[in-house]
């Protein structure tokens, strides 16, 4: 897994509305990428509705948000037009990012084994480079870990 002082790996994936986004679009700027599991799921609904509705307490902290699963583009599209998501999901369907963060793993649930994106947070500079990592995400209170609080 990528750590605190790593640079943002070069990356290209489309995002929901089906725009390329790359690494450049994180330049110049403070960057949370959060890694989810999986698009409509209860606890990444959690997730990406909490980071919505403290988007502009992030954007007054300075930060652009993105949003990394492995889902279709059009699954994202689906989450993100069902919620109103005012930040991009990423469509990493080749898992490209999971794999170069390392956050693809093994991970239980209801006593089964299987591999899966472990819900990780990456939080950048203007220079790409990674300022936090925060593993143990509280989905329903991101926003304070993000702006430690």
């Amino acid at each position: 897994m990528l750590k605190i002082g790593d640079k943002l790996p070069a990356f290209s994936c489309l995002d929901d509305k089906g725009n390329t986004i790359t690494q450049e679009n994180f330049k110049g700027k403070k960057v949370v990428l959060f890694f989810y599991p999986r698009a409509n799921t209860p606890g990444c609904t959690a997730q990406a509705c909490n980071l919505s509705e403290n988007y502009k307490r992030l954007t007054d902290a300075g930060y652009s948000i993105f949003g990394v699963s492995a889902d279709l583009v059009k699954h994202q599209a689906s989450f993100s037009n069902k919620f109103g998501f005012p930040y991009p999901l990423l469509a990493d369907t080749e898992k490209t990012l999971v794999n170069s963060f390392g956050v693809w793993g093994f991970k239980k649930f209801m006593g089964k084994e299987y591999e899966g994106i472990l819900r990780t947070t990456f939080v950048f500079d203007e220079n790409c480079i990674i300022t936090r990592v925060i593993e143990k995400v509280k989905t329903k209170d991101h926003t304070s870990q993000i702006l430690d609080e």
